[in-house]
């Protein structure tokens, strides 16, 4: 996947400022960050979304997520963090990654980066509730 940017910082012919890297996963630091210290999480592996991720792959790249948002803490002295997936949709590069950003109370992001948008009324929750209740149970089916 030569044409892919991550795949490029991961072969390193394109230069990136690597915050820590191990067999599976690499973080680098967001070349447009949000703040500071925004990172961007991926499988060294090319792979475009969450779906594709092997479940293998999965227990690692949340872990590595998860000491990420710790190290933007302890290191930046955030008060915490959001970790961000956009798969598909508004997904820039088409190469699974994680946005794992500082946040501090006050620092100007407000909730989700999209206006909300409320149910129809309590029919249509449930009715929305039980499409997905339905597609995840036939999904978890399906991998077992």
């Amino acid at each position: 996947m030569s044409a892919c940017p991550f795949c490029q910082i991961v072969s390193g012919t394109v230069p990136a400022n690597i915050v820590f890297q191990d067999s599976e996963t690499m973080a680098f630091l967001d070349h447009r960050p949000l703040f500071p210290g925004h990172c961007l999480l991926i499988p060294r592996q090319h792979i475009e979304t969450l779906e594709d991720l092997p479940a293998e792959l999965l227990t690692r790249l949340a872990a590595n997520a998860r000491l990420l948002a710790m190290a933007i803490e302890r290191g930046l002295g955030a008060q915490g963090a959001l970790v961000a997936i956009n798969d598909r949709v508004s997904q820039s590069v088409p190469h699974l990654h994680i946005h794992v950003v500082p946040r501090t109370k006050g620092d100007g992001l407000k909730g989700f980066f999209w206006p909300r948008q409320k149910y129809r009324g309590p029919d249509h929750m449930e009715e929305v509730r039980e499409a997905l209740a339905r597609a995840f149970a036939e999904l978890r089916s399906d991998s077992a």
